[in-house]
């Protein structure tokens, strides 16, 4: 009976410290840097020809590179109204140079998509034959970026992976086009070191950054600002918002168009995540499964191919347009990338393809920024649905929402 026990026993420790080494079986570095553009450019978001007066609160670019020792990648996050494909290429190829072993196919550029930043698209500027880009603040983003996400590398440490899901938003919170759509879930994955102290968070939720939207001249990342400031003050390390599925109009509503509103709103995200995180579950698997894909899609928008060829949008947008996709697992983490701002059916769809029983994390405008991405019946003016022709008109067309599903779809398998 005592071997039986004893057995039992080193049984039960094998399996603990099994565990504990799946937990661990990270490497896990951060790093933040400040974007922060001058006075005098185009703001993005609102109305066209808005210069920026001044600073409220910093922007930022934010990098964490996650290694299991087989498999490296990297996330970066900018707090603009939606970085383009290129950009993230020309992120890349930096990266590379510097990193020469890094697979720099594996990494994931997302945005916050705060109407108090620069004008990183170019439809902003004077009007709509002039691009509101800035191309020295442009230079000045990719090599940050690539420069941030290098320090992350060198800065990698053994790291346990930590979850938690909660729900934000009921009362602030609302999808003014279809209401009774919209995804409230508040995704987090957190690295630790051995001491317990954050390395990075990662907050996965779904809202425009617009509290202040067109009321300020000064720069700001919004709530998400409030956000930042609340978890740096309680737990240090990187702490990084990852936007979900916001199209189709998920913004704040009945919110006063103050910085101190703004902030509530944004403390109160962070106070969620720290509330949950008092009782996390542990990652049980160290695997890191990468997949990406480019696809190609058909442009029905005009504007959009004008804006194009007027380099107002200074990339490639003829008939078709091409970007790029990734699905990926941390562990049991799983997530998915949109390239743009998608309907909030998009992001229950997607979940419902990560077979998991870990978090699922839906990043919108990440890898891409291609506007709105809807449903069909968004381009039926007979459904009456509010505010459609305003989201079509800023929609690469009807049939982006089933090529992008389609892949997904391709990738969960």
């Amino acid at each position: 009976m005592k071997k039986i026990l004893l057995l039992l026993l080193i049984v039960v420790v094998a399996v603990q410290n099994l565990t504990a080494q799946n937990a661990a079986g990270f490497k896990a570095g951060a790093a933040s840097a400040i974007i922060t553009p001058k006075a005098g450019l185009f703001i993005a978001g609102g109305d066209r020809n808005r210069h920026f007066t001044g600073m409220h609160d910093d922007l930022f670019v934010k990098a964490v590179v996650i290694s299991n020792g087989e498999n490296t990648m990297a996330i970066f996050t900018v707090d603009c109204i939606g970085m383009l494909y290129p950009q993230l290429l020309q992120v890349r190829d930096a990266v590379k140079k510097e990193l020469t072993d890094f697979p720099a196919e594996n990494i994931i550029m997302s945005s916050t998509h705060t109407h108090s930043g620069p004008d990183v698209v170019g439809i902003w500027g004077t009007d709509m034959m002039h691009s509101g880009v800035d191309s020295l603040f442009m230079q000045s983003f990719v090599s940050t970026a690539a420069a941030t996400i290098v320090k992350a590398y060198n800065s990698m440490q053994p790291a346990t992976a930590q979850y938690a899901v909660s729900h934000y938003g009921e009362d602030w919170v609302e999808n003014i086009s279809q209401p009774a759509e919209l995804d409230r879930s508040v995704t987090v994955l957190q690295f630790i070191d051995a001491q317990n102290k954050n390395i990075a968070t990662l907050t996965n939720f779904a809202c425009h950054p617009t509290v202040m939207d067109g009321s300020t001249g000064e720069t700001s990342a919004d709530y998400v600002a409030g956000y930042y400031d609340f978890l740096n003050k309680k737990q240090g390390g990187v702490n990084m918002f990852l936007q979900g599925a916001i199209g189709g109009w998920v913004q704040p509503e009945h919110v006063p168009k103050t910085f101190k509103d703004a902030y509530e709103k944004g403390n109160g995200l962070a106070a969620t995540v720290l509330t949950v995180l008092q009782n996390p579950q542990l990652l049980q698997q160290n695997k890191i499964i990468f997949k990406s894909k480019l696809l190609t899609m058909p442009v029905e928008n005009e504007g959009f191919k004008q804006l194009s060829a007027l380099n107002v949008i200074q990339r490639k947008i003829t008939d078709s347009v091409t970007t790029e996709i990734a699905f990926f697992n941390i562990g049991e983490a799983c997530f998915a990338t949109h390239p743009g701002e998608t309907v909030p059916a998009m992001s229950f769809a997607t979940k419902e393809l990560m077979k998991t029983n870990g978090p699922k994390f839906v990043l919108g405008l990440s890898m891409d920024a291609l506007g709105y991405i809807l449903k069909p019946e968004f381009f039926d003016a007979s459904k009456k649905i509010p505010n459609s022709e305003y989201l079509c008109s800023m929609s690469v067309g009807p049939q982006t929402k089933d090529f992008i599903m389609k892949t997904i779809e391709a990738l969960s398998k």
